[in-house]
C-alpha cells in the first residue's frame, strides 16, 4: 500500500475512536444575584479581578460598568481590555464590576415630559432609584468584599453614558471619575444637557475627572455635546479635570471599545519609574 493510501484510510478513521478530553469552562469572573430592597429583586452583578488578586494584600481601583452583563451587555469586552493592560503594563490593576440592566430606560434615564417618549416606553424615568441602588447596594457590597482602594470610576455607553453624566452632575460625590461614550442627550429634549449649568453651580471644588466623547451622530448629538461642554468651560471648576474628544470616523454603534480603552490609559495610567 503506497504512503498516499495510508494517509487517506487514516484520514478516514472516525473521530469517535479518538480519545478527547473533557473540556475545561474558561471562567473570566464571578457574578452574584445580589439581593436589592431598592429594586424589589436580585440584580446580577460581575466581577474581573486583576490575575495577581489572590497572591497579595494590594488594594485596587474600581470601574463601575454600566449595561454590565455577560449576555448581549459589556462586561466581557470592558474587563477584557483591563486584562489587557494588565498583561501589556499599560494600565494599571483594577477591579471592574459589571451592574447588569433588565430594562434600560427604567434604570439609566432621567423622567420625562415628552409624551410620545412616555407613550412609547412607560416604564422610563426612574434613574434616581437606580442610582440608589449603586449607592447603597452595589457600592458597600464591593468595598466589603473585595480590596478596593477607595478610588472609583462609573462608565457607560449611550443611555448608560446619559446616566453617567446626570450623576456626575448631580450626585459627583459618588466617583471619582466619569466616563461618558456617546451619551444620550437627545432624551427628554435635551433638558439635561441644557440645565447642566445649574448643577455645576452647586458642584464643590473636590477633584472630579469626566471623560466625555462623540461620534458622527448628527447634528442634533453634537449641538447638545457643545452645550455641555460650554456650561463646563464657563464654570471652569478648579477640581474638576475634564476632556472632550470628538470622533467622527465613528458611529454610535462603533464607538464604545476605542473610547473605553483611550479612559482606560487616561485614569489608570502606570507611573513612570522614579529615578
Amino acid at each position: 500500500m503506497t504512503t498516499l493510501a495510508i494517509w487517506m484510510l487514516l484520514a478516514g478513521a472516525p473521530v469517535a475512536a479518538q480519545t478527547v478530553p473533557e473540556p475545561t469552562p474558561i471562567v473570566i469572573g464571578q457574578s452574584w444575584p445580589l439581593p436589592s430592597a431598592v429594586m424589589g429583586a436580585p440584580r446580577e452583578i460581575n466581577v474581573w479581578l486583576p490575575p495577581g488578586y489572590a497572591e497579595g494584600n494590594q488594594t485596587y481601583p474600581v470601574l463601575y460598568l454600566l449595561d454590565g452583563g455577560t449576555t448581549w451587555q459589556d462586561f466581557h469586552h470592558i474587563s477584557g481590555l483591563a486584562q489587557l493592560g494588565t498583561v501589556n503594563g499599560t494600565t494599571r490593576d483594577v477591579i471592574v464590576v459589571g451592574i447588569a440592566s433588565v430594562d434600560r430606560r427604567n434604570e439609566l434615564a432621567l423622567p420625562t415630559e415628552d409624551a410620545e417618549l412616555i407613550a412609547r416606553y412607560p416604564t422610563q424615568g426612574h434613574s434616581a432609584r437606580f442610582r440608589r441602588f449603586v449607592a447603597e447596594e452595589v457600592q458597600p457590597f464591593i468595598e466589603g468584599r473585595f480590596r478596593t482602594s477607595g478610588e472609583t470610576a462609573l462608565m457607560g455607553e449611550s443611555l448608560a453614558g446619559l446616566f453617567v453624566v446626570e450623576t456626575f452632575l448631580k450626585e459627583p460625590q459618588m466617583f471619582d471619575a466619569y466616563v461618558a461614550v456617546s451619551p444620550s442627550l437627545w432624551w427628554d429634549g435635551g433638558r439635561l444637557a441644557r440645565q447642566s449649568g445649574a448643577h455645576l453651580r452647586d458642584h464643590s471644588n473636590d477633584a472630579r475627572t469626566l471623560i466625555l466623547t462623540v461620534g458622527d451622530e448628527g447634528a442634533e448629538a453634537q449641538a447638545l455635546m457643545a452645550t455641555l461642554t460650554g456650561h463646563l468651560r464657563d464654570h471652569a471648576l478648579p477640581g474638576l479635570t475634564w476632556s472632550f474628544q470628538p470622533r467622527p470616523a465613528e458611529s454610535h454603534a462603533t464607538i464604545y471599545h476605542g473610547a473605553a480603552l483611550d479612559a482606560f490609559r487616561q485614569l489608570y495610567a502606570v507611573a513612570p519609574p522614579a529615578d
